[in-house]
């Protein structure tokens, strides 16, 4: 069904890396998302208010809460389109995840509002009719939610859009919510006991849940959380795939929403090679970037002494140091510096954030090591922190 849909309303569907696609997937899964939904509302509302149960009226609004979602996640995906301009040189595309935000405050909204009725019931419960139409409603609604939570799912990981899997999970909560309410109206209708209310309020904790889930998944790019782990790869991967080029560190990427990503590496080449020719790899490499994975990257070049001796004994020396002292750390950029006083050894550390508040001991233990091998070197070290 995802694949039919993709195909009668997304022109050029399998070329995710584009943006204009990107965002036709992102509408048809606002206008799907507001369809469904409110089909459910009607229908839920209309059996809700004829049983007289709070728990499938509170299950509906949760379904008119949804619809009002997939209207924001409709604009967001709108606005996100616009260009840059002066501005915003890098783009809007972050306003797809400010409307997860709005998502967000909207579903927890409504859930406060229902736990507040629900509890209410509790104290007040009032007797609910159960039918066959009750029945077909919630069943249906359980259906249409798990095929909603698949879609949204698949949709959301094919353009990798956290506001699409945050969706999903909320209609997978929902096929919880909704399968809570059809038990208690059940246990009332064959067992006499009335859980209307503490149904309800159990669909608002769902709601309330699924609202916290939302914002925490959409804030967290917004801060700038961790790459891709995929991306860091691809960039990884094609950076290296040029022959003169014998490593990489320092892998920086900025994400300003979809189809605004901005890298930056440094690349080390022979200090031997042409500075000009040197300067047209990068070039080639970084017009490859933007071709193949839409990505705007920046490299930064550093030469590395191949021939010199002093500078590939103690590379390998200070290899041997760092490995024996976390194998974590590595180390990167590495000059020796002579002086008419003492030679220097400059280099960075790449260090985990875990290992965040060790930088002195580190450092400490580094020069122990050294002084233990009889070599009269200063270290000066730049300390780069890492996932």
């Amino acid at each position: 069904m995802t694949s039919l849909l993709l195909r009668l309303f997304v022109k050029d569907y399998e070329n995710t890396e584009s943006v204009a696609v990107h965002s036709a997937i992102g509408r048809l899964a606002g206008f799907t998302g507001i369809i469904c939904n409110l089909l459910l509302f009607l229908g839920k509302l209309t059996v809700g208010w004829l049983a007289n149960s709070v728990s499938i009226i509170a299950d509906a609004i949760n379904n008119l809460s949804d619809a009002s979602s997939s209207v924001v996640t409709l604009l967001g995906f709108k606005m996100a389109q616009q260009p840059a301009d002066a501005e915003h040189p890098y783009g809007h595309a972050r306003y797809e995840y400010l409307s997860g935000l709005v998502v967000a405050a909207l579903i927890l909204i409504i859930g406060f509002d229902l736990a507040k009725s629900s509890f209410q019931k509790i104290l007040h419960p009032e007797a609910v009719e159960f039918s066959a139409a009750t029945f077909i409603v919630l069943v249906l609604s359980i259906a249409v939610k798990l095929w909603m939570a698949g879609f949204f799912r698949s949709l959301g990981n094919r353009i990798h859009s956290t506001t699409l899997q945050a969706t999903s999970v909320d209609s997978r909560n929902d096929v919880v919510a909704s399968t809570a309410v059809l038990l208690g109206c059940a246990v009332g209708y064959f067992f006499h006991v009335n859980i209307d209310g503490i149904i309800g309020l159990a669909v608002a904790v769902f709601i309330l849940y699924s609202g916290v889930d939302i914002a925490r998944e959409t804030i967290s790019p917004l801060l700038g959380k961790q790459a891709d782990p995929e991306l860091i790869d691809r960039i990884t991967q094609l950076v290296l795939s040029h022959e003169k080029i014998l490593g990489i560190h320092d892998l920086l990427v900025h994400d300003y929403g979809p189809g605004q990503c901005f890298a930056t590496v440094h690349a080390e080449l022979s200090a031997e090679e042409d500075p000009l020719e040197c300067h047209d790899i990068i070039d080639d490499i970084e017009r490859d970037a933007l071709e193949q994975m839409n990505v705007h990257l920046v490299i930064h070049y550093d030469p590395v002494v191949l021939n010199d001796e002093e500078w590939n004994t103690m590379r390998e020396i200070m290899d041997e140091i760092i490995v024996k002292v976390d194998p974590k750390l590595s180390m990167h950029d590495f000059r020796v510096v002579r002086s008419s006083k003492k030679t220097k050894l400059m280099f960075d550390l790449a260090v985990p954030y875990s290992m965040r508040s060790r930088h002195r001991e580190i450092k400490a233990q580094i020069d122990a090591l050294l002084a233990e091998r009889g070599k009269d070197y200063k270290t000066v070290i730049s300390f780069d922190e890492t996932a």
